[in-house]
């Protein structure tokens, strides 16, 4: 078995109305985004970047820039470049989201079904957890988005 940790983190763009805010593949109605050349969908990110952590193949990075700058946005095509890298079988994936906004807890079954779906596993191998950090660092006071995602492979 093996275990990787993958973090991501995004400013929150108030300015840019037309952007979608997208965590975990599932668009949120808000009135604001994610700074980001990309969908800068900081969950799929933390996952890509844990699964790098598994294959030693950063896509985050190079490879992502590239596709971003072939107009490929959508964070779910670099988790599935990341994914071509993979010989072992996701066992677990443990998410966990600190931001003030957007709130999380009503979106998690969707993301969960989402993330399952990309993974091609059981969304019961899934964890999702959100905290406002009690507005301890610039994520919890509504500036940004954090995640960490472990991830454990067999």
């Amino acid at each position: 078995m093996k275990v990787a940790i993958g973090q991501d983190s995004h400013r929150i763009d108030y300015e840019n109305k037309e952007k979608k805010l997208m965590l975990g593949g599932v668009e949120f109605k808000e009135e604001y985004s994610l700074n980001g050349n990309s969908d800068a969908d900081v969950v799929l990110h933390a996952i890509t970047n844990a699964v790098s952590g598994i294959t030693c193949k950063n896509v985050l990075g190079k490879i992502s820039d590239d596709m971003c700058a072939n107009g490929i946005t959508d964070s779910e095509e670099y988790l599935k470049e990341a994914l071509k890298y993979l010989n072992e079988n996701i066992v677990h994936l443990s998410i966990s989201i600190e931001c003030k906004v957007p709130k999380i807890s009503p979106k998690i079954d969707d993301m969960r079904k989402n993330i399952a779906r990309i993974l091609n596993i059981s969304e019961n191998s899934i964890g999702i957890t959100a905290t406002t950090g009690e507005g301890l660092t610039e994520f919890g006071k509504g500036n940004g988005v954090s995640v960490f995602a472990i991830i454990t492979v067999d």
